[in-house]
Formats: C-alpha cells, structure tokens, sequence
C-alpha cells in the first residue's frame, strides 16, 4: 500500500518559488517586478523630459510615479501638515504632494567647487533653499517640480553630476572613501575602481533591474571609513603578505527592520580585479536574489541562506571563471573614520572635515561653501558616509581663517561630543514612511545635550554618537550608534499619544574603541518621549560615568550592564 504524507508547513512554504531568476524563472511574482519587466525603469527619462514636464504632475501614470521615477532619484515627498499617526492609514496617493525629492548621485562624493555650487543654485532656483547632506554621500533636494526636472539634469549633467540610478533597484551611490587618493596614511586609493564601476556599469540595463536596491562601498584608509559591514558589497583596503595592496571582500550587509552585517568571504581582490568582482556579487543578485517577497529581496537574506563558503563558489565558478586567493583580514581600525577636524595630505596641504548639524545646510550655504573654498586655495570637497564635508587642498596658511568662515557658515570643524556623531534621517518634514519629526529634533536635543554636558563634572565618554530616524527603516543607521532613536507614537503618562522613539544602545562599526563592529541592544518597553530625549541621554550618559570601568567605551558598557541602567 502505497503511504502518502501530508506535507508540512515548513515544506509548503520551502515550495514556493522566491523568484531567483536562475532557478525559478523570470516570470513576475508581484507587482513591482510586473512593472519593471514591462518597462526599464531608466527608460522613463524620456517620458519626465517628453511629457510629464510639459503636461505637468497630474499627467504621470501610476507606474511610473510610484515606481519607475526612483530609476532617476526622483520620489514624491510627504503633503506638509500630515500627521505621523495617519502615516500607516493612508494610502500612498493620499500622502504624497505634488512635490519631489531629488537625490543627486555623488560616486565616492567627490565633488568640485563648481559642481558644488551648481547643486547649491539648484537647490535656491528650484527647491525652495532645501539641502541635505546623507549618509550615503548624496545631497538631496525638495520641493522639486516635475516641470523643471530636465533643466536640472541639463545643468547638473554639463558639470559631470547625474541623478542616474541615485534611487530605486538598481546600484546606489558607491561610497567612496572621503580621503582617497589624498590621506598621508592611505593603503590604496579607490578612485579608479569608483570610476571605472560607475562608467560601466551605472545606467546599463544589465544591472537596471535587481530584485531591491544594491548599495557599494570601497575604501582604502585604515579607518574604514564606509560603514562597510553594512553594504550589499565593500572592498576594503588590505595588504596580503605575498601579493601586495589589494581589498578584503565583504558581502550582505544590511539594516532595516532585519539587520545584518556584513561577512567576509576571505578572498583577497586586487586593485585590477575589483571592477569584475563587483559585477560577479551584483550579477548574483540579480539572478539568485529573492524577487517573490519585497521584505526578503535584499541580499542580506540570499547570503544567509547560502552561507559565505556557497557565495564565493558560485562567485568564483558561475561568473569569475577563476578562484580569487585566499586574504587576510584587515586590521581593525584604530581611529574614527569621519575625518572630523584638521588632517594634513601627503602632499603637504590640508583637509578640514566639516560638521552641517545632522546634515542639514541649503542651496545658500553649498554655494558660500563653494565660494569660500576657492577662496582658501581649494577645489575639491568630498561628502562622507555620515551626513559630514570635507574640504580639500587647504595651504596651511589658509586653514584658520578658512574653519573661522565655515563656522559663520554653520559648518564647525571642531564639533562637540554629539554633534560630531549625530545623524538623523530626513523624517515627517518630507518623508512619506516617517512617523515623527527627526531634523528638528535631534538638532535641537544636541545642543541642548551638548549644553548640560560642558557642565558635567564626571567621566564622559570619548564618542557618544545619536541617530534618529523616523520610522522603522533605519536609513539613519539606529542599531550602529551608541544611541538609535526609532520614531513610533508612544503614550506619555497622561495618556496621550505623542511622538517618541524606541531606544537602541551600543551599536558599533569599524573606527569603534571596541574593534568588533555589533548591533545595539534594546530594553523591553524602554521609549523616550521627543521632548524628553536630552534628559534620557544626560540621565544614561551620568550612569556610565558612575559605572564604566577604565577605558570602556559607551557601547561596551551598554551592552553588558543591567538592563535598570539603562531606563
């Protein structure tokens, strides 16, 4: 007789394709893959120049609006006034203004004077004055009219700036060190990789469909300075005892609300090597990367199920053709990579790294930036992974007067313990996911923090970095920092609901006093009140000053006291 078995729930579930490419096929599984297949995202350029700028915002189609735009670092910004309690009610039509964000893609963030101050006239012509540096080295804009989008690519795209593929799922910005190819202590300087992976392979419809978005980072300083471990891919600079300066290969990093760092495959990549082995990992995820779920479609989960040792073999026989040699890891970092202050070049002038609180300036501030700079001898400046700007080829002579200008600027070369660190995501002013407000508020808990600490008469930490963001995604990096902010409406004790953040404490990444890069930890039901942020972080930094041992870092302590130390 012949005995069947009822499949399980696991095995029902292991059955369902995950629309891997190479082995399910290519046949949509979901909305969003419908639409790529059925027209490139980059294909809706012509239609923004031909028609949509003619004919105005309500002429744009659906697909295009919500999806295809993305391809081209356009997405529509939140309608001003709408509450973050109505932001998981509504319906996305029914949030968005008639308005966009526009991101311009910065590769390595490198940029020159002049471009600076293309984007800063932008920003003054076109976005109201609105400007933000990013942790993924873009500036963004707002209050952008589909209407004078092509005259804005024609007057970014005649100063070498695009906003090619800055959103959507394709390959993001590709974080470059900001020190390349100019610190005294470098390793190898990135910039010819940047380039040569920007000009192959940024705009080609071989990697313009991926199933989510694809985020890159290289560096060559010690410092790591490209929050590596949390990148779809980052080469990070090396030196193999028998085969020179090269890169440590890392893949499947990632945040959100199912963080992941980043694991090393243990191959060494040389400086020629690099440009195809950043097309073998994005091919990879194109054809195995998980398309039937949105939430699973990053990288982070395919590498998970396969393992590091599985990626490297499919790596190395399905898209290499040759077996990379085995590499060292790179020595953990022993200084902070966001290049704050003043640092001397190996060719012996300056750079000066700047601190826009939180990131924010304006199209008026780029655009002084960009005039002071060449007023002090220089025409470069590079953006950094952590919503910062440095400025470039400063003669020493020209440094003081050039850090006393930025301060009149807002732009302090010597920032206090928490501005230095403070990223905050962009949040309800203008995001359509966001729940609070995050800006505003974390500048202002800064200065208020930053005030009651001058007074403090016990043991400070050396580094005390505070991210806010404003809604569950973590773009502004929450589960890295010392203290993560996650935006939610929370109950104060009078009962009414009221924007706060749960807390995240002891995050760290490469340039860390802890060496190991780790997640923060939550307490169950510890969430602080917006306004009440400065008096939970000076009541939690007192503790570690009464309870840290000699030398222990912030995030060391937070991980390994008692939870009722932490509330």
């Amino acid at each position: 007789m012949t005995q069947t078995t009822t499949p399980t729930r696991a095995t029902r579930r292991a059955a369902k394709p995950n629309g891997q490419w190479k082995v399910d096929g290519k046949t949509p599984l979901n909305a969003n893959e419908e639409f790529k297949q059925a027209d490139d995202g980059l294909n809706v350029r012509q239609r923004i120049e031909q028609v949509y700028s003619k004919q105005g915002f309500d002429s744009i189609t659906k697909d295009d609006l919500h999806g295809r735009f993305r391809w081209w670092g356009l997405y529509t910004q939140r309608a001003q006034g709408i509450p973050g309690g109505k932001t998981a009610s509504l319906e996305p039509h029914e949030l968005e203004d008639k308005y966009f964000m526009l991101r311009v893609r910065i590769d390595g963030g490198a940029l020159s004077t002049e471009q600076l101050r293309v984007i800063g006239e932008i920003s003054t012509e076109f976005g109201r004055d609105t400007a933000d540096f990013t942790d993924r080295q873009n500036i963004q804009l707002h209050w952008i009219d589909v209407v004078d989008v092509p005259e804005i690519w024609n007057r970014l795209e005649a100063v070498g700036l695009s906003t090619t593929e800055a959103c959507g799922d394709v390959p993001r910005v590709i974080l470059g060190s900001p020190v390349a190819g100019i610190a005294k202590d470098e390793l190898i300087d990135p910039t010819p990789v940047i380039r040569d992976i920007a000009a192959r392979y940024i705009g080609n419809p071989e990697f313009s469909n991926l199933p989510r978005k694809f985020k890159s980072a290289i560096t060559g300083h010690p410092s790591q300075d490209v929050v590596h471990e949390i990148n779809d891919i980052a080469l990070v600079g090396v030196e193999h005892p028998e085969l020179g300066v090269g890169y440590d290969l890392w893949v499947g990093g990632g945040l959100s609300a199912a963080p992941r760092l980043a694991e090393r495959l243990g191959v060494f990549v040389s400086q020629e090597r690099a440009a195809e082995v950043w097309e073998g990992v994005v091919s990879i995820f194109r054809d195995y990367g998980f398309r039937r779920l949105r939430n699973r479609a990053r990288l982070k989960f395919l590498l998970a199920d396969w393992g590091p040792e599985k990626f490297r073999q499919i790596l190395q026989d399905e898209y290499l053709g040759y077996a990379l040699p085995d590499g060292p890891p790179a020595p953990q970092p022993t200084e902070a990579g966001d290049h704050s202050g003043v640092h001397e070049q190996k060719d012996g002038n300056f750079y000066v790294g700047l601190t826009p609180l939180v990131g924010r300036v304006s199209g008026t501030i780029l655009t002084r930036l960009a005039q002071l700079a060449e007023a002090h001898g220089s025409q470069r400046l590079r953006a950094t992974p952590h919503q910062k700007v440095v400025v470039l080829d400063l003669p020493g002579e020209q440094v003081e007067s050039f850090i006393a200008g930025a301060r009149e600027l807002g732009l302090e070369a010597n920032p206090g313990l928490l501005a230095r660190s403070a990223i905050a995501c962009t949040g309800i002013e203008f995001c359509k996911l966001a729940i609070v407000d995050t800006k505003d508020t974390a500048a202002g808990a800064v200065r208020e923090i930053e005030s009651r600490l001058a007074d403090a008469t016990g043991k400070l930490p050396k580094k005390l970095s505070l991210h806010v963001n404003g809604c569950p995604n973590s773009c502004a990096r929450i589960q890295t920092a010392d203290i993560g902010l996650k935006g939610q409406l929370i109950t104060n004790d009078a009962g009414e609901q009221v924007s706060g953040f749960q807390v995240h404490l002891g995050g760290t990444l490469a340039g860390s006093e802890d060496g190991e890069a780790s997640l923060g930890r939550t307490v169950r039901g510890l969430k602080v009140e917006a306004d009440k942020i400065p008096d939970y972080v000076e009541r939690v930094v007192q503790r570690y000053g009464e309870s840290s041992q000699e030398g222990e870092s912030f995030a060391a302590w937070a991980h390994r006291v008692d939870e009722e130390e932490l509330v």
